[in-house]
This record gives structure tokens, C-alpha cells and sequence, in this order.
């Protein structure tokens, strides 16, 4: 018999839905079956006070279809569902500069995902797509490792992941022990992707709470070994996604990526605003594309300004982590799966990324010197 989503579905007949008598296809709480080149991915929807009762759900459900004839990986999430008449936390305001006291429902410590190895979370992110947050999130982590981290990648843009194409990774993370995923290497680093597990063109059609769950799995269901530092390359924007991820994991702090125009850095104080309002500590920001290097005279152009993400991080009262210039290695490098981190370490574009990642360091030491804030979970 052919897999499809109608094999799945009449296979998962045998598995009963949450309220433990309905088969799950019937029970109204399968979210989506997607089936494509042997790849299965299927989302459960449940009311987010029953989700640690329905993981071993999950697992039943993650294991029968693996044993299915033509399936090469399955991935399972939990969609959380809010709980009707469950109130709302309102969105966080662009111009908020402190974080709001925590309330009643508040003092859950900044524990989040378990990330069993891994020492020390942090975010690069950014208010909107098209700032080089991506390639900013590589060489970052190669300059990490060049201090002498252990390093690993979290892609964690499920809606445009970019990290196979950065470091050049075409293969499939290899399956252990029934559903841990080896994470790929890529110059030392341990990377994992979703874009390992979808083709290059397939369209990431999810809704928030998907892709958290997605994300999850990516940190619990990989076996990471000893990291020093995980930099999670998160989804551009300040939405639901971001929020949550932001609200789950249990991060040390996030960078801001913007370039230097006036419409990327309202939404650089966006993503400033949305890490404030979940009290996670803002490392820095970071001014990429600060100015274009014309690549036949060495003329810089300020293509998009100049200084502008400095002057927005003094305004704000955070770390400037430094200028990386609109540069055409960078880019080629980058396109190449050959990031300038490796392709030229001892060049000054290399030289601007480690001093970026020295000032994360030093804003994660500064963290560390004080008692870790709480997330506020409303």
C-alpha cells in the first residue's frame, strides 16, 4: 500500500484522540498530516493544561508511523490550544522601555525547555526579515567558536530556514535510539534545522503554536552532547512565534540585528520592546549592512544610513556590539555555504564578527553577575 496521508490516517485509527475513547483521526484533534517523499509530519492539537498528559500520546503516535512501510522520518508536535475563556496577554507596546512587574500568574523562573548539555542559551533576532539575521547567527556562532566555545545552531526560522544553505548541509540527521536526531556538523558547530527535514521549496505553512512545537522538539529530540553556547536563529518579527519561543526557552539573552535605516530600526525597538516585556536580557545590537564596501575601489557608500542602530542602542541604554558592512564576500561566502568566519578568518569582516561575539561574552558575563529575572507568563 502506498504512503500517503489516507494510509496514515487509517493506521492512527488505532491510537485514541485526548479524551482517551475517540480514535485520534475522529477525536477533532489531528491538526494537519502532511506526507511528501516518505517524510510524515502531523500536528495534535490539545488544550495546553494537557499537554505533558498527552506526550505519551505523542510517542505512540510517533512510533506507529514510523514503522510504516516507505516512511524515512516522522515528526510529531503537540499544538498547544489555549483553554477557553483563558485571557489573553496583551501584545507588547513598540515603546515600552521596562519590562512590566510580574504578576500573580508570573513567578515561573526562566527554567523553560530543558536542553539537556547545553549551557547557555541565546537569541539573534530581529524586528523584520531581510537584515541579515541569518548570516548574522552563522558567523556570530563561528566567532563564538573561534574564543574557544563549544558551539551549536538552532535554526529556528521554520518559515525560511536558512542555516543548510549557510554552512552547506545537504544531509538528514541520523535517527538514535528510535526518535533522538543526531545534529549535523558543520565546521566544528552542531547544527540543526527543520530545513533538514523539508525540501528547500516546500512552503512552511504553519500557525504559532506549531512551530513551537516544532521548535521543541528540534531542542529536547536532538542530542546535543556538551555545548558552552547555543545561538537560536529565531523567526524575524515580534509575533505569537517569537513571543512564545521567547517565553519557553530558556534563554540567557538575544541579540537585535537591524541595518541602519529608520524603518528597520522601528522594528529593531519592537524586538527590543517584545524581549523587555518577557524580561530576557538585551546582549546587544548589532548594525548590519552599516555601509556598502564597493568591491573594485574600496569606496564605502552608506547605502542605508550610518550609525543609526549605535544610536538606537545608547537611546536605549544597551550593549552596540559593533558594524558589519554591506560587503560582497560576505554575501558570496555566505551563498557558498563557506561563511566568511571560515573562508577568511583572519580578514576584517572576521575580525568585527569577533569582536561581536567578545561583546556577547562580555554582556553574558554581566548577566551572570546579577540574579537571573523571571519570565513573565501571563
Amino acid at each position: 500500500m502506498p504512503l500517503n496521508q489516507e494510509t496514515v490516517l487509517q493506521a492512527l485509527e488505532g491510537i485514541k484522540g485526548p479524551d482517551g475513547s475517540t480514535p485520534l483521526p475522529r477525536s477533532g484533534a489531528l491538526g494537519g498530516v502532511v506526507v511528501k517523499d516518505g517524510r510524515v509530519f502531523i500536528s495534535i492539537e490539545v488544550d495546553r493544561r494537557l499537554a505533558t498528559e498527552a506526550e505519551p500520546m505523542r510517542e505512540r503516535v510517533e512510533k506507529l508511523v514510523a514503522g510504516l512501510d516507505g516512511v524515512a522520518s516522522v515528526l510529531v508536535t503537540l499544538t498547544a490550544q489555549k483553554p477557553a475563556g483563558a485571557a489573553v496577554a496583551p501584545a507588547p507596546h513598540a515603546h515600552s522601555h521596562v519590562a512590566p512587574a510580574p504578576g500573580p500568574k508570573a513567578q515561573a523562573a526562566r527554567a523553560g525547555i530543558a536542553v539537556v548539555g547545553v549551557k547557555t542559551i541565546i537569541a539573534v533576532a530581529s524586528g523584520k526579515g531581510g537584515v541579515g539575521k541569518s548570516t548574522t547567527a552563522c558567523n556570530l556562532a563561528l566567532a563564538l567558536q573561534a574564543l574557544g566555545n563549544k558551539v551549536a545552531v538552532l535554526d529556528a526560522d521554520i518559515y525560511g530556514p536558512s542555516m543548510p544553505r549557510l554552512f552547506d548541509l545537504k544531509g538528514k540527521p541520523e535517527v538514535v535510539d528510535g526518535r533522538i536526531m543526531r545534529p549535523l556538523d558543520a565546521y566544528g558547530l552542531k547544527v540543526m534545522s527543520i530545513g533538514f527535514l523539508v525540501e528547500e521549496e516546500t512552503p512552511m505553512i504553519w500557525r504559532g503554536p506549531m512551530v513551537m512545537s516544532a521548535i521543541t522538539q528540534m531542542l529536547r529530540d536532538v542530542q546535543w552532547g556538551e555545548i558552552d553556547i547555543m545561538v537560536v536563529d529565531m523567526p524575524p518579527g515580534t509575533g505569537d512565534a517569537q513571543l512564545t519561543m521567547a517565553q519557553s526557552v530558556p534563554l540567557a539573552g538575544a541579540v537585535i540585528v537591524s541595518t541602519p535605516q529608520d524603518l528597520a530600526l522601528i522594528d529593531a525597538r519592537r524586538g527590543v520592546a517584545m524581549f523587555r516585556r518577557v524580561e530576557v536580557p538585551i546582549l546587544g545590537v548589532v548594525e548590519n549592512m552599516s555601509t556598502f564596501i564597493c568591491p573594485s575601489c574600496g569606496t564605502e557608500t552608506n547605502i542605508f544610513g550610518h550609525g543609526g542602530a549605535r544610536h538606537e542602542a545608547e537611546r536605549l541604554g544597551v550593549p552596540f556590539l559593533g558594524e558589519i558592512p554591506l560587503a560582497l564576500d560576505i554575501r558570496t561566502t555566505s551563498d557558498a555555504g563557506t561563511p566568511v568566519m571560515v573562508s577568511a578568518p583572519n580578514g576584517p569582516h572576521a575580525a568585527a564578527y569577533k569582536a561581536m561575539a567578545q561583546g556577547v561574552l562580555d554582556s553574558l558575563a554581566g548577566q551572570n553577575s546579577r540574579p537571573a529575572p523571571m519570565i513573565v507568563m501571563e
